[in-house]
């Protein structure tokens, strides 16, 4: 698929073909994704942690679910639990910084050397913001991003895929992770059970109550034109709406054939 189909293919799927497997290169295709993401200075805070359910304990999976993470730990053959380890910027002093100097992305022309990053960078900005209280949060959404590559790795191979947000402590505790790393999502993998359009792109605010131009209150102009250019490169797609008849009956069909309450 193109890039912008991709996205606008995405949807947080929730009904999962239970006994498919996904393939193993699939996942490393999404990991690999999240590797080559874009992360200030070099850092790579994001860990994951691969998981299929049919091989993690029962008593694991039971404890690492939620009233809202429920049903869909049952469904999704594969799980990813991604972690932040905010250890990494004290670890590597500036090591990974040296890497882009050596290979020219951080060139001289922009001040940057071996010294510049030892007696500057490293000591008077990142050791200091390690010890921010913003830290974490800094850290969590450069993680984000990454994460974010690999879900649209996930679509473009044909995947279906929801973010979900894990019991931290739980998950800290069920896989044993260092104690410098937090929890930060669980992504879920696998192949759809529900159709491809699942109802239709989610409700989203207006555009211009999102995006401004310049300054606060002054709404970055939406331009038609360029909304029907994105239609036909499937980018924005069907909306859904409320009481869709056809996602109902979908609905109810999913879960007579798994299973589920309804």
């Amino acid at each position: 698929m193109q890039y912008k189909e991709v996205v606008g293919r995405r949807r947080s799927i929730r009904f999962f073909e239970p006994d498919r497997p996904v393939e193993r290169e699939k996942i490393q295709v999404m990991l690999e994704a999240a590797r080559l993401a874009s992360c200030a200075v070099n850092a790579h805070w994001l860990k994951a942690i691969v998981v299929h359910r049919d091989k993690i304990p029962e008593e694991k999976l039971e404890k690492l679910k939620t009233p809202v993470l429920n049903v869909q730990l049952d469904l999704a053959p594969v799980h990813i639990y991604f972690f932040v380890d905010l250890g990494v910027v004290n670890r590597m002093q500036g090591t990974r910084l040296k890497q882009l100097v050596d290979v020219g992305a951080l060139p001289p022309t922009h001040g940057w050397s071996h010294r510049f990053v030892d007696e500057l960078v490293y000591p008077q900005i990142l050791k200091p913001l390690t010890e921010d209280a913003a830290y974490p949060v800094a850290a969590a959404a450069d993680a984000g991003m990454a994460v974010c590559q690999a879900l649209l790795a996930g679509v473009d191979e044909g995947l279906g895929v929801g973010l979900n947000t894990p019991n931290p402590a739980l998950a800290k505790e069920v896989f044993e992770v260092p104690e410098d790393w937090f929890s930060l999502w669980v992504l879920l993998v696998g192949y759809p059970a529900e159709s491809w359009d699942a109802g239709g792109q989610r409700p989203r605010p207006d555009f211009e109550e999102q995006y401004f131009e310049g300054s606060y209150g002054k709404p970055f102009k939406r331009d038609p034109a360029v909304v029907e250019r994105l239609k036909a490169e499937n980018m924005i797609q069907r909306q859904a709406v409320p009481n869709d008849p056809e996602r109902r009956a979908e609905i109810k069909k999913l879960a007579e054939r798994l299973g589920l309450p309804i």
